[in-house]
């Protein structure tokens, strides 16, 4: 009878793993989100948690203009309220920006884009208020905020609301970050040297003159002063009332256990950064889909001059008719096909080669072989796309942060920006010619492409690593500093300066005294002899 063979243990162990399913822990997120543009990453987040078995529940407003009520990804928790960023408010806040701009680059200009900026800012932060109010004082919703168990709140800093219901509901809190309420958010969390840090809106490197750095520190000024006169009165009693009076507005966002941060140093200047900051910037980006069949049929017949893409973002779906003319004038004159998102009235000057698009599949079209050029405003999702493709850019940016992102992208030799405010159809032209012409260009992108993508981990998966790292320690306290909670002048050292300065000024009064008495008992000492001789 010949004999059974005996089955190895490590294969009995790979059957059981291949016949019963890994258990996999599904953790409960709160999603306190943004609107608009920033929901379009937010939400490439959220479909990946739900992949991976986690519940996603996220707070939105009546008036929500991007995020919908229902979702196969998330469920809703709808407030009765309006946050107010909805797509009339940004409509016609845009166009404001922009007809103040185009009146011309002056003092008084860039004052009255600012004080538009600050005031539309703060009605933002006031609605938000409301918001946040309301939740509180909603006893049934909150309690059931509560009674869910959630492991940790994310967030998008730029408008509060989630870092105050975190802290109100003691939970672990994750930053989708790129700005705060407080401008940049590396300036919240970490060292910040003026002296070759540069502020967002100073246009800037990190390789600064005297008159530059000059230039840096009064615009930091600037800032704290709109922070201060803008931002934080606004929510002093409700933090006062809901967190109590040792809560400090500062101190919430300092107090977050992880900021994934949607840039890289491919992209952002070097420079300090803290242990529980981590980078994740073109996590949204993905290999290419094949294009819809109209759109690849129109590809294809650029031949070998290939096509020129342009998207204004989410944000600004139109330009004013003359600035549409010219741009569209210019196009027409390439022997490039153009695809260009534009809601607004067909231009005048529109040529054959140019197809205006509602919508367009942006990272599909920009990994495309035959996509040479993308035109840009300069958010930071299509900067990102456009590096990880190696698309060179000619950036017109229009409001915000969009001129310093492109200047990042220009300093690197990638892309070239053109002001749109001061340009006509020849100096649009002459910039794609130089751009699509000069192989540096697309060299340089492809450059940075390569060091993008030369990471050990996705950007995706290094967020989504931390975010259930948050889960499995319930915080990651050790990754945070706790110089949030000393007073400005132990953590500048004001105090140990002050002490080191009146100590060595104690020893030199001392010094100088004992000299002086020391020369006071010489002169004694002479007198004396002078007066014996005398005698």
């Amino acid at each position: 009878m010949p004999k059974r063979k005996k089955m190895h243990p490590s294969w009995v162990w790979i059957a059981l793993c291949l016949l019963c399913p890994p258990v996999i822990y599904g953790g409960k997120v709160l999603v306190f989100p943004l609107d608009g543009s920033h929901w379009v990453n937010m939400k490439v987040i959220i479909e990946e948690l739900h992949s991976r078995g986690h519940q996603v529940s996220v707070v939105r407003s009546t008036d929500s203009w991007y995020i919908k009520e229902t979702s196969p990804f998330y469920t809703s928790i709808t407030l009765e309220a309006e946050s107010g960023l909805d797509e009339d408010f940004v409509s016609t806040f845009v166009a404001q920006l922009l007809e103040i701009q185009r009146e011309g680059k002056s003092v008084w200009t860039r004052f009255k884009l600012e004080m538009e900026q600050a005031q539309k800012t703060s009605q933002l932060h006031e609605n938000t208020c409301k918001m946040l109010e309301l939740l509180f004082e909603t006893k049934e919703l909150i309690q059931s905020l509560r009674d869910a168990n959630y492991d940790l709140v994310l967030t998008d800093p730029a408008i509060p609301g989630g870092v105050i219901l975190a802290h109100y509901l003691r939970l672990p809190l994750v930053f989708n970050v790129r700005w705060t309420s407080q401008g940049e958010g590396h300036f919240s969390i970490a060292p910040s040297p003026l002296s070759y840090v540069p502020m967002t809106g100073t246009e800037l490197s990190d390789k600064m003159s005297f008159l530059e750095r000059l230039l840096n520190v009064i615009i930091f000024g600037f800032t704290e002063y709109h922070i201060a006169q803008y931002v934080l009165p606004i929510y002093v009693s409700l933090i006062d009332k809901y967190l109590g009076p040792e809560s400090d507005f500062i101190s919430l966002f300092q107090g977050a256990d992880l900021w994934l941060m949607r840039v890289d140093f491919v992209f952002e200047f070097p420079r300090p950064t803290m242990p529980n900051v981590f980078y994740m910037g073109g996590f949204q980006c993905k290999p290419a889909k094949p294009l819809p069949e109209h759109l690849e049929e129109f590809v294809q017949s650029s031949g070998e001059h290939g096509v020129i893409i342009m998207s204004l973002g989410t944000l600004i779906g139109e330009l004013p008719h003359d600035l549409a003319d010219e741009i569209a004038a210019a196009f027409a004159k390439l022997p490039q096909k153009v695809i260009w998102r534009y809601k607004g009235d067909r231009p005048a000057t529109l040529g054959n080669n140019t197809l205006l698009v509602d919508w367009m599949p942006q990272n599909d079209l920009l990994g495309h072989p035959k996509v040479k050029l993308f035109v840009a405003h300069g958010g930071t999702n299509g900067v990102q796309e456009a590096i990880y493709h190696g698309v060179p850019i000619v950036g017109l940016p229009l409001i915000f942060d969009q001129r310093d992102n492109l200047f990042r992208i220009e300093v690197r030799g990638a892309g070239k920006i053109i002001d749109i405010f001061s340009m006509d159809e020849d100096i649009f032209f002459q910039g794609i010619q130089e751009v699509l012409n000069e192989p540096s260009y697309r060299m340089n992108m492809q450059r940075l492409s390569g060091l993008h993508r030369d990471q050990p981990m996705k950007p995706l998966d290094t967020a989504l690593f931390w975010i259930e790292f948050v889960m499995r320690h319930k915080g990651a306290a050790h990754l945070r500093t706790e110089s949030y909670r000393m007073p400005w002048y132990s953590y500048h050292s004001v105090d140990v300066i002050l002490f080191l300065a009146g100590a060595v000024l104690i020893i030199l009064i001392t010094f100088a005294a004992l000299i002086r008495c020391l020369c006071s008992m010489c002169l004694r000492r002479k007198s004396k002899c002078d007066f014996k001789k005398v005698k």
